[in-house]
């Protein structure tokens, strides 16, 4: 997964957010052309010759689909916060605008990002204090990527992938090898300790890396690094 990619028209969502920030620049070194899809164009204050930043509703398809015409690839980074008191709609209807949106711009790739965890069954093999401290916190946010994950598996004309890492870090790229698992965590053995999370950087280069093969199409890959 290291050979550079040709290089592509991207559009990105989440593009302001911590993630989405390392999608833009990786991308940009990489040669790709990216159009940032985003709420407020003041919060990207990068300049680059290959960058456009666009306003749009992230829950319209007739707000997106103009700026997804003639792009290879749709990204997604969007993140929205837990809520005890009403259930997380975001993933499930932003995806929704995105794949109509994608039909009638006739772009069939997707790659967004969701979490370990998402099926709520798969908890049951995590770490004491994640399986009852942290997973029931982020519930309503895990519940909803599923919801969306749900949703793609149904969609047989896209070509979409969903990464899931396991807790994000603030770091950038490193060159470590990635594990992967097509399941919603990556197993360890005894021998090695629990996973503590990934880098921002990582997660974005793994994602970008997905633009040169087809390995995963129509899958969710589980990832951490070695």
């Amino acid at each position: 997964m290291s050979s550079p990619c040709p290089r592509m028209k991207i559009a990105l969502l989440g593009a302001t957010g911590q993630t989405g920030q390392y999608v833009v620049k990786q991308a940009l070194e990489q040669g790709h052309t990216v159009t940032a899809i985003v709420r407020n164009p003041a919060k990207l204050t990068l300049n680059h010759d290959n960058l456009k930043v666009v306003q749009a509703d992230i829950f319209s398809a007739d707000s997106l689909k103009t700026h997804f015409k003639e792009q290879d690839a749709v990204m997604s980074c969007l993140g929205f916060p837990a809520s005890f008191f009403s259930g997380v709609t975001g993933y499930t209807m932003s995806m929704a605008a995105v794949v109509s949106a994608m039909r009638e711009a006739r772009v069939n790739r997707v790659i967004t990002m969701t979490s370990w965890y998402t099926d709520p069954n798969s908890g049951t093999q995590a770490p004491y204090l994640i399986r009852f401290l942290l997973l029931p916190m982020i519930r309503s946010v895990l519940s909803n990527m599923y919801e969306m994950e749900s949703f793609l598996k149904k969609t047989e004309d896209i070509n979409w992938t969903v990464v899931r890492p396991p807790g994000l870090k603030n770091l950038a790229a490193t060159a470590q090898e990635f594990q992967t698992h097509e399941g919603y965590f990556v197993p360890s053995d005894s021998s090695q300790a629990p996973n503590s999370g990934v880098g921002r950087g990582d997660v974005a280069r793994f994602m970008l890396s997905l633009l040169n093969t087809n390995a995963w199409f129509k899958k969710g890959v589980a990832i951490t690094t070695k």
